[in-house]
């Protein structure tokens, strides 16, 4: 594992994480970004990135907030700019919360069977297996 999210186990530069994985969680985390607030695309990003989760780019962020607002999860509003151009700011909505936090429980809920499944030893238990070959099974 790496020491720091945005360096390979050997210490060069790379994405913090596999590509799979934050595309599964971009939606959520982009949900979690806008639960204090409204905020433009630019700001999520940086706001993602601060967080450990790495660089997300405008052409994967933008598509996304369409899909929620279609589905009626964030809203929009065009604020203009104090010294350049207006900004599409992005809030959620009574919905948007509302799958912010079926979104956030699941992901818990399936956090936890992961990381208990991925642990050493037999589900539930902090036990080593006797044979690292062995599938593991539950009781």
């Amino acid at each position: 594992m790496s020491a720091h999210p945005g360096t390979h186990d050997d210490g060069t530069p790379g994405p913090p994480w596999p590509t799979d994985w934050m595309r599964a969680l971009l939606g959520l985390c982009t949900l979690r970004a806008l639960e204090t607030g409204p905020s433009y695309g630019y700001a999520i990003i940086a706001e993602l990135e601060q967080a450990g989760l790495g660089v997300v780019k405008g052409g994967t962020l933008y598509p996304l907030l369409t899909r929620y607002e279609g589905a009626g999860w964030v809203e929009t509003e065009w604020r203009a700019g104090t010294s350049g151009p207006g900004r599409k700011y992005f809030s959620l909505t009574t919905a948007g919360r509302a799958e912010l936090e079926r979104h956030r429980r699941r992901w818990q809920e399936f956090a936890a069977v992961t990381c208990d499944f991925l642990s050493p030893g037999p589900p539930g238990t902090d036990l080593p297996l006797s044979n690292t070959t062995e599938r593991r099974t539950g009781p």
